[in-house]
C-alpha cells in the first residue's frame, strides 16, 4: 500500500437507498462510544456516513473481532462496483490492512476469490492482498495476471504461491509494458525457484536493488548473483542486512563466505 491514505469515501457508489427519508435526521453512531461488541453489530448495517466512523474505530482499536463483521460489510455490496468503487468495501479493505494478521489475510483472500471486489475496487483489494501477504487460489490469480489494470497485475504477481499452472502467465509477464508488473512477475517467478526470472532479477539487482528483489533470488542463485548481493551489502547500508541474510540462508561455501566479509565490512563502517 502506498503512505498516502486513500480517501475512502469520495465519488459515487450504488444506487441504494443511503439516506434517510426527508425531513428525518439520522443521528450518526457515535462510534467512540459503543463497547467492542456495539461496535462490530453496527458495522455490516452501517450507512455510508456511519460507515466512516464505525470501521475508523475499529481500526484504532485493531480490533480483530471486527473482521467478520467487516466482511459481511463487504458481501452487502457483492455485485455492485462494476463501474464505481464502493466507499464501504473500500473502507473494510483498509481497514483488513491497518489491523492485519492470518485471519485478516484469509478473509481478503476469499472476498477476491469470491469476486464480491468487482471493477476499480479490485485495484485496493489486491494492495491490500499484496500487503497482507495473502495467498489467491491458482485459478483466481491466473484470471487476475491477465487483468487489464497493471497495478492488479502486479498484486497477482505477488499474492501467487507455487504452482505449475501459474509459471506461464508469469514468464509472459516479464515482458509485461508495465515496469512493475514485469518486476513483480520476476520476483513471483524467482521465489519459486524458476531460472527463467534470472535475466530481469540480475538488472534489477543492479538497477533497482529492493529487500524483495534480492529475497526473490535466493532460490535461483548463482556465482554472479552472490558477487552483486555482496556488493550490495558492502554498498547500500539500507539493504545491506537484508543481502548479509539473504547469503547466508542461500547456505553455500562461497555465500557465507561473502556474508561473514561483508558483516565484518558493516561493523567496521558502523565504528567509524
Amino acid at each position: 500500500m502506498s503512505g498516502r491514505q486513500l480517501d475512502l469515501f469520495a465519488g459515487s457508489s450504488i444506487g441504494a437507498d443511503r439516506t434517510a427519508a426527508p425531513g428525518i435526521q439520522r443521528r450518526h453512531a457515535t462510534a467512540s462510544e459503543l463497547d467492542d461488541d456495539a461496535l462490530i453489530a453496527a458495522i455490516p448495517t452501517a450507512s455510508l456516513a456511519d460507515c466512516r466512523h464505525l470501521v475508523g474505530e475499529a481500526v484504532l482499536r485493531r480490533l480483530g473481532a471486527a473482521i467478520p463483521a467487516l466482511e459481511a460489510l463487504c458481501r452487502r455490496f457483492r455485485g455492485f462496483g462494476h463501474e464505481h468503487a464502493i466507499p464501504e468495501q473500500t473502507a473494510a479493505f483498509e481497514a483488513f490492512a491497518a489491523i492485519g494478521g492470518p485471519t485478516a489475510a484469509q478473509t481478503v483472500s476469499r472476498l477476491i476469490a469470491e469476486e464480491v471486489m468487482q471493477g476499480p475496487g479490485l485495484r485496493t483489494a489486491m494492495m491490500v492482498a499484496a500487503q497482507l501477504g495473502a495467498r489467491l487460489p491458482a485459478k483466481t490469480i491466473t484470471s487476475l495476471l491477465r487483468h487489464e489494470v497493471g497495478e492488479v497485475r502486479a498484486g497477482a504477481c505477488r499474492c501467487a504461491g507455487p504452482s505449475l499452472i501459474l509459471v506461464p502467465p508469469l514468464i509472459e509477464l516479464l515482458a509485461d509494458a508495465n515496469r512493475d508488473v514485469a518486476r513483480e512477475a520476476a520476483c513471483a517467478l524467482g521465489r519459486m525457484g524458476r531460472r527463467e526470472a534470472r535475466p530481469t532479477l540480475l538488472r534489477l539487482l543492479h538497477e533497482q536493488p529492493s529487500t524483495v528483489v534480492i529475497d526473490a533470488v535466493i532460490a535461483i542463485a548463482d556465482e554472479e548473483c552472490l558477487i552483486i548481493i555482496g556488493r550490495i551489502a558492502r554498498s547500500i547500508p539500507d539493504l545491506s542486512e537484508s543481502a548479509i541474510r539473504a547469503l547466508e540462508d542461500i547456505g553455500l561455501p562461497r555465500a557465507l563466505t561473502i556474508a561473514a566479509g561483508a558483516r565484518r565490512f558493516a561493523r567496521g563502517r558502523d565504528l567509524d
